[in-house]
């Protein structure tokens, strides 16, 4: 546990929650994509269904953990992050906000009339996209602030919107 710690650079137990909350994001997105992939090809009914389920949700989990790790060695020092955990708070909160603006965005484009069924997708589709970019950026700080990385978020969504061309928002 000391090396792990010494690895990631915790210096504090409460830290032990990002790489435990990482570790299971990375089970259950491993589960979910071979879940996806065998009910595609193979089907719930064939008899290997369960054992091929968790084979694939140890291949598909180990290749994650790969390539969040070479993600993790190039954004190391491009978003100058102080510890190494803070690496996997900030890919929690990108993977909480993304779900989280994906779940809401249905709801809201009912809210407003606009339905997938009655609106050609040319239409739909951009619009869903306008309406949520903002809500995302609002999400991004919130759940930056709750995973203690309130100062990165704030800072990231203020770029985001600057190169975007709408910096005269954050002008004073």
């Amino acid at each position: 546990m000391k090396r792990f710690k010494e690895r990631w650079e915790i210096t504090k137990n409460w830290q032990l929650i990002h790489p435990i909350l990482g570790s299971i994001a990375l089970v259950v997105s491993g589960f979910l994509i071979a879940k996806g992939v065998l009910n595609k090809t193979v089907g719930k009914d064939h008899e290997l269904f369960y054992q091929l389920l968790g084979f694939f949700t140890v291949v598909i989990t180990i290749l994650l953990l790969y390539i969040t790790l070479w993600f993790f060695k190039k954004l190391y020092t491009r978003w100058k992050v102080t510890y190494r955990w803070e690496l996997i708070a900030i890919f929690l909160v990108f993977a909480v906000t993304g779900s989280t603006a994906g779940r809401i965005s249905d709801p809201v484009m009912e809210l407003i009339g606009l339905h997938k069924e009655t609106l050609n997708g040319w239409i739909y589709w951009p619009v869903r996209i306008l309406l949520i970019f903002p809500l995302y950026q609002v999400l991004l700080v919130i759940f930056g602030w709750i995973f203690g990385q309130y100062n990165f978020f704030k800072d990231f969504a203020v770029n985001m919107i600057s190169r975007m061309g709408f910096g005269f928002l954050f002008k004073k």
